[in-house]
């Protein structure tokens, strides 16, 4: 994918729209770049699924969303996170994200320690390098 260098994940979009310091802290120590960014398709039906949901929350996603590429599941992505969740303590969500960053090689921005610790836990051989 040109020009696009990060993945954001479901936690990362909320923390950006909500302004929450460690979202806008690790944005700008990584140098992110809303506009070279991306979210997963799994990320993008997290974020409109929300059951209560006001519609100020939804134009700030949906505004959110179009300035992000949205990167479909494919194939690929699928497979990478099926080894995923068998090799580690992923939630499948959470292992399509990181299957997503993996396989398009984005650098993943996510604020939820349980996937940063289970990526970490992992052999190369499962997910290469991010």
């Amino acid at each position: 994918m040109s020009g696009i260098e990060w993945l954001l994940d479901t936690n990362m979009v909320l923390g950006l729209l909500k302004g929450h310091p460690p979202a806008l802290v690790m944005a700008e120590q990584s140098g992110l770049v809303v506009e070279q960014a991306a979210i997963s398709q799994i990320t993008r039906m997290e974020l409109l699924g929300f059951p209560r949901l006001t519609d100020e929350e939804e134009t700030a996603i949906r505004s959110f969303v179009a300035t992000c590429h949205v990167i479909l599941l494919d194939e690929e992505i699928e497979q990478r996170a099926i080894r995923l969740r068998r090799a580690g303590s992923f939630k499948l969500p959470d292992a399509i994200i990181a299957a997503t960053a993996i396989i398009r090689r984005l650098r993943l921005l996510s604020l939820d320690r349980g996937m940063s610790e289970a990526l970490d836990r992992l052999p190369k051989t499962v997910y290469g390098t991010l």
